[in-house]
């Protein structure tokens, strides 16, 4: 008789039912429970987007955010989140003293061009005069021939660009950062006068009053007339925006002084206007 069917049946039923629990119990402790949440979320669908990186790192990320086609770990600002965009952060737009920041820039390069002009008209006046009676001048005569034609054709072209620049009429720009006491005061007259206008002849449609904001630019000639105005930022009513620039063009303002006439042919005022619900008009310098 086979062995182990000798030893089983010598044993009693209770005996065999405990070695089989004892086994089943064996086999369970070798089996490894996990989270089910985290069990399932292995198999989940997690899509990721697809990018180019112009970087890579030996260290692979922990949780990746993309599939890329070489591992970035981190680097620059990574804890502020990936970027939704490939291009370079946009220059933001300069407030407050941008126009002063451009006049003394401009100021610097007439500086600049004047310095130049000087040392051009050094240069021809160092030069020795051409010899017009030579038939066959010398190869130095030649070279100082040709360099002064140079200098006189640079001579030109910079003396034809300041006359340009001459006849353009001079604008100043009035900002919320102009500190000048002369235009501060100008303005002050200026906004007063607008203000009182548009109060008094609050703009109206089918008889009913208009409401909004708009922001104006107006430029005033040196005597007081007003000789344009554009609207950059609409009210959203055109009825509101041409009527609020014929408050403007109604008006006329002081001649400039002397103090303001040398240095500006022309003023230039970015304003912000508010027609309130109380019916009357409201305006602001602005830097846009």
């Amino acid at each position: 008789m086979n062995p182990v069917l000798k030893f089983l049946r010598q044993r009693t039923t209770l005996q065999l039912a405990l070695g089989v629990s004892v086994a089943v119990h064996a086999a369970l402790l070798t089996v490894r429970f996990v989270d089910p949440e985290r069990f399932n979320r292995v198999f989940q669908d997690t899509p990721l987007e697809v990018i180019l990186v112009n970087a890579k790192s030996d260290e692979k990320p922990e949780k990746a955010r993309a599939i890329a086609q070489a591992s970035l770990a981190g680097g620059g600002d990574a804890e502020k989140g990936r970027a939704t965009s490939p291009l370079p952060p946009v220059t933001q737009a300069r407030l407050g003293d941008t126009p002063e920041e451009d006049e003394r820039m401009i100021e610097a390069l007439k500086e600049r061009q004047n310095q130049i002009l000087a040392q051009v008209r050094q240069q021809l006046a160092t030069l020795p005069p051409p010899d017009l009676q030579a038939v066959n001048p010398s190869p130095d005569a030649a070279e100082r021939e040709k360099k002064r034609q140079a200098l006189v054709k640079i001579l030109a072209e910079i003396e034809k660009r300041i006359n340009e620049e001459n006849a353009r009429p001079k604008k100043r720009y009035i900002s919320p950062a102009t500190r000048e006491e002369v235009y501060a005061i100008y303005y002050d007259e200026l906004r007063r006068k607008i203000e009182d206008r548009g109060t008094t002849n609050f703009p109206e449609a089918a008889g009913r009053k208009l409401y909004g904001e708009l922001t104006m630019v107006i430029t005033v000639n040196h005597t007081g007339a007003v000789i344009d105005t554009e609207i950059v930022q609409t009210s959203g009513n055109t009825t509101l925006d041409r009527r609020a620039q014929s408050i403007v063009r109604s008006l006329g303002f002081g001649r400039f002084n002397d103090n303001m006439r040398r240095r500006a042919d022309q003023i230039v005022v970015v304003s912000r206007f508010r027609f309130t619900r109380d019916a009357t008009l409201q305006t602001q310098l602005s830097s846009q």
